[in-house]
Order: structure tokens, then sequence, then C-alpha cells
């Protein structure tokens, strides 16, 4: 039995368990109708799913124990946090620690009982119509995810760190996890979001977000994608925008085998703000695919979107990204940009920055480089006795830096910093 059988079959053993059940139905159908996409759709022309699809997968695995010792290396320890961690797709009361007054944060199974009307009013409102066959996929099995609601005029003091966990499973596993985010008028949070295997078998997540920041809201979203080479992720994330609001999605993918990153943002009120941000460093068989969608449905609006990209030994990235301005959106100011470094010949990126105009009183740019480290800064730094390997190192920190230097919380962005030092193989503290 094929992987797309064998999760029709899936829903419909449990079809009857599960909430949305119109939607699910809905969804199934689409996968049943389309499959998975190919190289020969327009929108996966350059990554080729089919290698992953072709393992034979475990749709679930027993809930297993972690110590807490182990969960450290993955979180932000020094900073006052809200931690909600799951294992093998259950949500671990053990490793999460969860205090909030002003705020709502559980599991989504535990939401669609105790807040049933909020979960309702949101879930898969910030899809589109006709989605993709694997956030169809997506809406069809997920059981289970985390449900943030911050009420209006709330801050949420402590930023919330979302981690996924595999371990001790007994078969490679395909995992369907789900997100919605609710951030109510004049109200702010910090969210950062992990998956992490610590297993030798391989694992596929399939993951969707759904983010709503409604008027005057401020959202800082950071995904660090640092898995283990036998994982990958495709990672769904659809965020709706009101008025005068901005959003931020930052994404560091450094680890896994395979990662598809979707990103889409609606704008729907005026004067609001999106920023997408993110930094590739990746290396032998890995791939990295950035798909990002900026809709300004309305004038007077602000996209600022920054992608940065280091390939070594034969990596691969793809960059597609869509910035769309509606023919009554004006005084739209839109800026993309796609710079990649290729430290080796068989390093590849393909990108496709895109504008799509129909508005005539605009501010819109893009662009895209690709090239390699600078020999004469390479040269100037030697000639200063520092050894090659750590110059090298010191030029991709200066052009990964435009996006760290973002990074609001201060402990993440010195774990970023240790992972790329790690990632380069050098032992340098630099402030970014």
């Amino acid at each position: 039995m094929n992987l797309k059988d064998k999760l029709i079959k899936a829903f419909q053993e449990t079809e009857s368990t599960l909430s949305f059940q119109k939607e699910r139905k809905d969804s199934i159908r689409r996968l049943e109708e389309f499959g998975f996409p190919t190289v020969k759709d327009e929108e996966w022309k350059y990554t080729n799913l089919l290698p992953i699809i072709k393992n034979e997968y475990a749709l679930s695995a027993s809930e297993s124990l972690i110590s807490k010792n182990l969960l450290d290396e993955y979180i932000l320890t020094e900073t006052e946090t809200n931690v909600i961690a799951f294992v093998n797709g259950e949500f671990s009361h053990e490793l999460s620690d969860i205090d909030t007054e002003k705020i709502t944060l559980c599991p989504l199974s535990l939401a669609e009982k105790k807040h049933s009307t909020v979960v309702q009013n949101y879930w898969g409102k910030a899809l589109p119509e006709h989605p993709d066959s694997l956030v169809a996929l997506n809406t069809a099995l997920s059981k289970e995810g985390v449900f943030v609601h911050v009420p209006k005029n709330t801050v949420a003091e402590r930023p919330i760190q979302i981690v996924y966990f595999t371990t001790n499973i007994s078969s490679d596993l395909f995992l369907q996890t789900r997100n919605l985010v609710v951030v109510e008028e004049n109200a702010q949070v910090q969210i950062t979001e992990r998956h992490q295997n610590i297993d030798q078998k391989e694992v596929f997540t399939n993951s969707v977000t759904e983010i709503f920041a409604h008027d005057n809201s401020l959202i800082d979203f950071y995904k660090i994608q640092n898995d283990k080479r036998n994982c990958s992720l495709i990672d769904n994330t659809w965020v709706k925008q009101g008025k005068n609001c901005t959003c931020t999605v930052d994404t560091f993918s450094f680890g896994g085998k395979f990662i598809r990153n979707n990103l889409s943002f609606l704008l729907e009120g005026q004067y609001s703000e999106s920023n997408m941000r993110g930094i590739t460093l990746i290396g032998v068989n890995q791939l990295v695919d950035h798909h990002t969608l900026v809709d300004h449905a309305v004038a007077n609006c602000q996209s600022n979107e920054m992608y940065k990209g280091i390939f070594d030994d034969n990596a691969k990235g793809v960059f597609n990204g869509k910035v769309m301005v509606r023919p009554d959106s004006q005084k739209t100011n839109a800026f993309q940009s796609n710079n990649n470094l290729l430290l080796t010949d068989s390093a590849s990126i393909d990108t496709k920055p895109q504008l799509e105009i129909y508005a005539d009183d605009v501010a819109c740019s893009h662009g895209c480089t690709v090239g390699q480290l600078d020999d004469d800064a390479l040269f100037y730094l030697r000639s200063r006795g520092i050894p090659f390997k750590e110059a090298q190192a010191m030029l991709m920190y200066a052009f990964a830096n435009d996006v760290l230097s973002n990074v609001k919380i201060p402990e993440l962005k010195q774990k970023l910093n240790r992972i790329i030092a790690e990632k380069l193989g050098v032992q340098i503290d630099i402030e970014v």
C-alpha cells in the first residue's frame, strides 16, 4: 500500500473521532484527487518530494519519556519562558512548563474542548480556499498541536517555546502537527518553534500553523530548524493581519535532510507591516526550499523580506518569493531580497523573486545575488594573522548579520550564534 492510500485508510478509520468533520472530509478528498505534488507542478519543479514519500512510515508512535536535562539542550533556559512540549506527537506534562495568567497556552486537543468557540471561529480560516494536498492532508489528519490565544490589550510577558520531540520510535514516523495562534487587538507575543528528533529512525513532519494578528497587535515568531540529517520537514505557515499590526516570521534552517517552508501573509488591514527573514546554512546532501507569498490586499501596507543562504558541499537551495499588490492597494511599500553564497562548485541555488503589481502608486523592489566569498576581504583578514577557516567564518557571520541582528530575544540570538559557529566548525565568539 502506497503512502497516499495508507493515509486515506487511516482517515476512514479515525473519521468519527475527529472534530471539524466536513472540513476534514473535503481535505481528504483533495488529497485523494491530486495526490502528492511532483516536479511537474510549477511550485515544486525544483524540489522532488518522491524520495521522502516512498518510505514506509508509521502514522503514530507510543509515548516515551525524555529527561528534562536533555530538553535543556534544545530550549532557552536562562530566559523566563513558557514551554509547551510534545513527544511523538503527544502532549508532555512532564516537559512542559506553563504559567499563564493572562493568556491561553495549551494543546490544541484540549482547546477544542475548553475553548471551543474561539477554536471554531479560527481553525482553518487562514488557509486558502483550495490549499495544496499537503495542507489538505494536515487538515484531514492532524489531532494535536498548540493553541495560543492572547486576549485584547494583553502583553505575553514570557516568550512561548513550542518543542516537538521524537524518540524511541520503532519505525520511521510521519507526523501531522498543527498550531493555532490568535493575537487580539493591542496584544503582543513572542514565540519560538522547534522540531527535534533524538532517535535514529527517519521522521517526516508535515506542519501547519495559522496566525491571526488583529488590529494593533505585535507578533514575533522564530522557527529554529536544526534537526538530524535523517529528518524531513514541510512547514506551512499562514498569517492574516488586521490594521496597524506587525507580524514577523524569522526562519533559521541549519539541519535536516529535506526542508520545505511555505510562508504566506495576507494583509487585510491598512498600515500593517509584514516581516519575513531567514538564514539557511547547510551542507552535504541537504535541501532547503523557501516559498513565500505576501498578498497586499489593501492600501498603505509594508512588507520586508530578506533571506540569506550559505551552501556548502553539494547542498541545494530553492527560493521562490512572490509579492502580490492588488489593484486598490495604493501606497504599498514592498521590499524583497535573496542573497546566497556558494562555497563549492557542487552547491546550487534556484532563486526566483517575483513581483505582481496591479497598482501604480507603489514602491516595490526585489533582487537576488549568487556568489562566493570576497577574495580581497579574505586576503585582508588572513594578512592580519587570522587563519583561513576563521576568516571564512567571520565573513559569513557578517553576511548573515542583517538577519541575526533583528532577533529580539538575546538568549536566542546567542544560541543561534553558537549553532552557526558549530556548523562552520570554528570556535569564535562574535556579537551579532
